[in-house]
């Protein structure tokens, strides 16, 4: 028994002795390199390691992509547009994927006098305000002081809501003023809301029109930078139209 207390005690004593030696060689390390946590204990971690963790910490900042800005807020206007613009955003799709903002072409009767037929685009470029009170703001005030102001315009898509209600009231302030509006599809034409804007538009003096082939190839002609090229419709442009037409006639009637 004797011999098996002493052989126990010994391998207990040589037991000890490896402990203490793997706990000499971490201090050792410390000295030499920082010591991090891993799964809950203080490792230490050589130079060489810690340069490689730094490496890869800034490999993850330089892949991390950068937010994208979106261009300026403004309203942009012009004499003609681009042709592709117009072939795009006037298409007359039932559902206009991708088309999120409103191009206004417009021609304004002044009456008499040399400078008494206004034309241009106004587009509502990432703008707060939309294309129709744009309009008002930027060319309307010419119209101050005239006795007859004959607007036509020529959008992409009809009025929303809200816009249709500010135009009203301008409709009714103004009684020189008459506006015609031909639209190239409905925006939102199933909300109530919307609906109820378009007929009270109507209720104030605008006539509302659907734009047909006819109307595309005369935009075409006036306010497209075109260079002699002849506006063909898409093939179901005719087809667009009637279904637009009798969808407006339904929602105004």
């Amino acid at each position: 028994m004797a011999e098996k207390n002493n052989s126990r005690l010994s391998l207990r004593r040589k037991e000890r002795a490896v402990e203490k030696n793997e706990e000499g060689t971490v201090e050792n390390s410390g000295e030499n390199g920082e010591k991090v946590e891993v799964n809950g204990k203080d490792q230490a971690v050589s130079d060489g390691d810690e340069a490689k963790t730094n490496g890869a910490s800034n490999s993850n900042a330089q892949d991390k992509p950068e937010p994208m800005e979106l261009p300026p807020f403004e309203t942009i206007t012009g004499d003609r547009m681009d042709p592709f613009s117009f072939k795009f955003q006037f298409k007359n799709v039932e559902y206009c994927s991708g088309r999120n903002k409103t191009v206004l072409c417009y021609l304004v009767d002044l009456g008499t006098g040399v400078d008494s037929l206004l034309r241009g685009f106004v587009e509502d470029e990432h703008s707060g305000v939309h294309a129709e009170l744009a309009f008002f703001n930027l060319i309307l005030p010419q119209c101050e002081g005239k006795d007859k102001c004959v607007v036509t315009w020529y959008v992409s898509s009809s009025p929303c809501a809200t816009c249709c209600a500010r135009l009203a009231e301008l409709l009714r302030e103004r009684s020189s003023l008459r506006l015609t509006i031909f639209s190239a599809r409905l925006l939102d034409c199933d909300e109530p809301d919307t609906q109820a804007g378009l007929r009270a538009l109507a209720a104030a003096g605008a006539k509302l029109r659907m734009m047909k082939p006819l109307d595309f190839s005369y935009s075409w002609d006036t306010f497209v930078e075109h260079e002699d090229d002849k506006f063909t419709p898409w093939e179901d442009c005719l087809e667009n139209y009637e279904y637009h037409r009798e969808k407006l006639a339904e929602i105004l009637q």
